[in-house]
């Protein structure tokens, strides 16, 4: 198999385990603990779904540790294209993987806190606070996150677009949902009252990552080199004279 094809399929699979690692954890599990509003409900599923929100949190463990695989092979995919472009998507996810770590422990808080262990002072709806307190901020850590989610996206579009051997219409698709990751960050950040009407709008934006992982994962890339390089890469192999 091409080199360019193996990489590209490698970079695909990992994508999609680490993807549906993260659904699970982040809208199956947090669909099933969560209840806004209110601590008593969300303490109350902690309990009765100990198990369940124990499989979450290892599932966004290894979805984050996954994604830093992710990077690291399309890194090596896309690096002959334009490795300044190649550096910056690296470094912009795994940004958010220690921001996204941290978000488990705040999960952990409040599994630990729910189940009132050794914490015999609190009176019960003390304790289903604090572990809603700690739930939100697991929530607002990957808000943090979302932001350089969204923001990788932009370089890694545009490498798509001038390599050659992925359609170019994927890189523009890629943009699309860096805005929708950025728009729902910012919402939530900076107008949380109209946070809800923003996501009717970005949630959809988002969804626009999709193709790619699926086109890596099934049709990898051309069997052809790439077809642009970048300006400095093109200069370190013209023939000095």
């Amino acid at each position: 198999m091409n080199p360019i094809k193996k990489q590209a399929h490698i970079a695909g699979v990992l994508y999609v385990v680490a993807s549906i690692t993260a659904v699970f954890a982040w809208i199956y599990v947090n669909g099933k603990i969560f209840v806004r509003d209110d601590a008593t409900a969300t303490a109350n599923n902690i309990r009765a779904s100990e198990t369940l929100l124990r499989l979450g949190i290892v599932s966004e463990l290894i979805g984050s540790i996954i994604f830093i695989f992710v990077v690291l092979a399309l890194y090596r995919l896309f690096k002959a294209v334009s490795e300044k472009h190649a550096m910056a998507m690296a470094i912009l996810l795994l940004i958010s993987t220690p921001i996204s770590l941290l978000a488990v422990v705040a999960e952990l808080a409040a599994l630990i806190v729910a189940g009132g262990a050794n914490l015999s002072t609190f009176d019960p709806y003390q304790l289903d606070s604090l572990s809603y307190l700690f739930f939100r901020l697991h929530g607002q850590a990957l808000v943090v996150a979302q932001v350089f989610w969204g923001l990788w996206l932009f370089p890694f579009g545009t490498l798509v677009i001038r390599c050659g051997f992925i359609p170019r219409f994927l890189g523009y698709l890629l943009w699309i949902a860096a805005f929708g990751y950025i728009a729902n960050s910012a919402a939530t950040l900076l107008l949380p009252a109209y946070r809800q009407a923003v996501a009717q709008f970005a949630d959809p934006l988002q969804m626009a990552e999709l193709p790619i992982i699926f086109w890596l994962l099934i049709w990898g890339a051309k069997t052809r080199l790439p077809a642009a390089t970048s300006v400095s890469d093109s200069r370190a192999q013209a023939p000095q004279l």
